[in-house]
C-alpha cells in the first residue's frame, strides 16, 4: 500500500523539513525545561523520558500503533481499539500529555497486564527517535487520531515502509484556510499519509484538496465510545440529594476566557444548580477562586465526594459543584438536564458535544463551532443542539430551555452510528 512517489517530498517541503529539524535541535533544551516545569504540578511529564527518544520497554513487535495525543483523542480511539483487540491484534498507544496516557492506562489496565496493550510517550520529532520506535515495534500500520501532522513521524514511516493513516480525522475550516496561504507546508505533508478515515464528505473534500489520497468517510468514532455505568449510577444516586427538584446544567470543558460569562449566567439563574467542569486541571484552583470572588456557594468534587463518587457527609446547599477531577465527565453529565459545552465563546472553538448527547442530554453551544462543525451542524439541524450568539441569548435559553425529546436525540445518534465498522472495513481495504 505504501506509495513512495518520486515527487514526495517536493523541494519546498524538503527545505521546510530541514529548517524544522534544525529548530527542534535548537529548542530541545527548552522542551526539556518545559517538561521539567510541568512536572512540578504533574510528575508524569518527567517520567519515562527515554520513551521520548524512542527507547521503550521490550515488545514482541508486529503491533497496531494508535497515536492519541491527549485525553479527547484517546477517548475517541477507545471503541476502535476494543474492536481491534477483538480481532486478536496487539496495540501500542502513544501520547504527548499525561491525560491521554492515564486514560489509556485506566481503560486498558487488564489488557496492559496481559501484554495486549502497551502505552508509551510519542517520540520527540527527531528522525533517530522514530527509527528506534519503528524498529522496536514494527507496526503493521499506524493510526493518528484526529488531525495531528508531525513531519518526522510522517517521513520516518514512509522511509520505514509503515502505512500511516489519519483516523477519525477532521480538517477545521480555519486550519484549512490557513494552510492554503503562505508556503502551505502542513497541507503538503498530508500527501505523506497513506490515507485518511475522515468524519464527513466535507472533510474528505478538504483533505483531498490538500493532497491526501485514499480517503474514506467513516464518521465519528466518539458516537461509539464506552459509557462507564458506575459513573451513571453514582450520578443517579447523588442528584436528588444535591439538587432536590432544581434543574441542573453541566458546563463541560470550560476554557480560559469564558469564566466571566458563565459566572454571570450562574449568578443570574439562582433557581438552578450548575456543575462547572474546567477543561484543564491546572485551572481547578483558579476557577474555585473565581467562584468564591463572585459570592457563589460552591463545593469541590474533591472534598465533597469520595473515590466512589459518593457523598462523604451531608449534602450542602450550593449553587455550583466544581468538577475538579479528570476522567469523570459522564458522571458530571449524568447529573444534568442539559449541557453547555465550553469553548464556543472564544475564538479557539467549542469542544465535544457527543458525550452529553450519548446520555440523551440536549446541548447548548456558543457561536464558535468551527472546531466541531461535524457533528454540531447536523445536531443543530436535528434540533438536539442549540447555538447561541451572545451572553444575553445564553441567559435566555438557560432560563427557558427549548423542548428536546429523548426520541429526537436517539434518532440523531442512530443516524451517526457505525463508525467503528466502517473504519475497520477501510483499514482492511488499504492494508
Amino acid at each position: 500500500m505504501m506509495d513512495k512517489a518520486a515527487d514526495f517530498p517536493p523541494f519546498k517541503l524538503r527545505l521546510g523539513l530541514w529548517a524544522y529539524a534544525v529548530l527542534w535541535w535548537l529548542m530541545l533544551p527548552v522542551i526539556l525545561l518545559y517538561l521539567r516545569r510541568r512536572g512540578r504540578k504533574d510528575p508524569a511529564y518527567r517520567m519515562h523520558l527515554r520513551e521520548r527518544f524512542g527507547v521503550c520497554a521490550p515488545s514482541r513487535g508486529d503491533v497496531v500503533w494508535i497515536h492519541a495525543v491527549s485525553l479527547g483523542e484517546m477517548r475517541s480511539a477507545t471503541p476502535l481499539i476494543r474492536a481491534l483487540l477483538g480481532r486478536g491484534e496487539r496495540i501500542v498507544t502513544t501520547h504527548f500529555t499525561p491525560a491521554g496516557r492515564r486514560e489509556a492506562e485506566r481503560e486498558f489496565a487488564a489488557e496492559i497486564r496481559d501484554g495486549q496493550v502497551q502505552v508509551v510517550w510519542v517520540p520527540f520529532e527527531f528522525g533517530f527517535a522514530y527509527r528506534r520506535f519503528l524498529r522496536h515495534f514494527t507496526p503493521k500500520y499506524g493510526l493518528v487520531m484526529e488531525i495531528e501532522v508531525w513531519p518526522r513521524m510522517i517521513m520516518a514511516c514512509r522511509r520505514h515502509g509503515t502505512n500511516l493513516f489519519m483516523c477519525n480525522a477532521q480538517y477545521p475550516q480555519r486550519s484549512f484556510e490557513k494552510d492554503q496561504r503562505g508556503f502551505g507546508l502542513r497541507a503538503a505533508l498530508m500527501a505523506g499519509f497513506s490515507g485518511g478515515f475522515v468524519k464527513s464528505e466535507q472533510q474528505k473534500s478538504r483533505f483531498a484538496h490538500a493532497g491526501m489520497r485514499n480517503i474514506n468517510v467513516t464518521g465519528e468514532l466518539r458516537f461509539e465510545q464506552p459509557i462507564p455505568q458506575a459513573q451513571l449510577d453514582a450520578g443517579a444516586a447523588l442528584r436528588p440529594r444535591l439538587a432536590a427538584d432544581r434543574p441542573i446544567f453541566t458546563l463541560t470543558s470550560v476554557v480560559e476566557g469564558e469564566d466571566a460569562l458563565y459566572l454571570d449566567m450562574i449568578a443570574a439563574t439562582p433557581d438552578a444548580l450548575f456543575v462547572y467542569v474546567p477543561r484543564a486541571p491546572e485551572r481547578f484552583d483558579e476557577v474555585a477562586d473565581m467562584l468564591a470572588a463572585k459570592g457563589l456557594r460552591f463545593a469541590r468534587r474533591s472534598t465533597l465526594l469520595g473515590p466512589d463518587l459518593a457523598l462523604t457527609g451531608e449534602a450542602p446547599e450550593v449553587d455550583v459543584l466544581l468538577g475538579d477531577s479528570m476522567g469523570e465527565m459522564y458522571f458530571y453529565l449524568s447529573l444534568c438536564d442539559r449541557a453547555i459545552v465550553g469553548g464556543g465563546f472564544v475564538e479557539k472553538g467549542a469542544h465535544n458535544i457527543i458525550e452529553p448527547l450519548a446520555l440523551r442530554k440536549p446541548v447548548i453551544v456558543g457561536p464558535h463551532i468551527w472546531t466541531i462543525a461535524y457533528p454540531a451542524t447536523e445536531a443543530i439541524a436535528a434540533g438536539v443542539c442549540h447555538m447561541v450568539e451572545s451572553p444575553g441569548a445564553l441567559k435566555s435559553i438557560v432560563a427557558d430551555p427549548p423542548m428536546v425529546t429523548d426520541a429526537q436525540i436517539a434518532a440523531f445518534y442512530a443516524d451517526h452510528a457505525g463508525s467503528v465498522r466502517r473504519t475497520l472495513a477501510a483499514i482492511d481495504a488499504l492494508t
